[in-house]
């Protein structure tokens, strides 16, 4: 008898756990052969290699002054005094996330605003995030910034890196 229930849960696991969930399992595997079959006569997809200057998102062309917009800085310091000052320093000291001190050196525009409002698809793609969660081991939430709040953040950043 005890074999006959562990022999019934083993086939009732494996037909939970299999397939999916197509009544015909023979179908799925016809299909799953034929888009196998498929793809190897098919040329592989080209690929561009990934952008590390601007990062993933929208930004790709950020025209920035070299003079500070003082309008600009202000409004991004009330936005990074809500959503960010909680995990970033303006120093370069680490908090849960790195300093701000200096980023605007070492990371171009694009890839700062593309990080704070595409933050997700940066952290899984990016090369130079991926090193920063390393070291801070904290995914950074994404803020729902709009494109315009970003760019006022950045000015921010770039008032706090000394900018006039």
């Amino acid at each position: 008898m005890k074999k006959m229930i562990i022999v019934g849960s083993l086939a009732l696991f494996l037909a939970a756990c299999g397939g999916s969930g197509d009544k015909d399992s023979s179908e799925s595997t016809e299909a799953t052969t034929a888009t196998t079959d498929t793809s190897a006569t098919t040329a592989p997809a080209v690929t561009s290699a990934y952008d590390t200057t601007h990062g993933e998102g929208k930004f790709h062309d950020v025209k920035i002054n070299p003079k500070l917009d003082e309008g600009m800085a202000a409004m991004g310091e009330k936005i990074a005094q809500l959503k960010c000052q909680a995990c970033h320093k303006m120093t370069d000291e680490k908090l849960v996330g790195p300093g701000w001190k200096g980023v605007t050196q070492r990371q171009k525009p694009e890839w700062i605003m593309n990080f704070i409002t595409n933050t997700d698809d940066m952290l899984n793609k990016d090369p130079k995030a991926k090193e920063m969660l390393e070291i801070c081991m904290v995914r950074m939430p994404n803020q729902n910034l709009k494109d315009d709040e970003a760019r006022e953040v950045y000015e921010f950043m770039r008032k706090n890196d000394g900018v006039k």
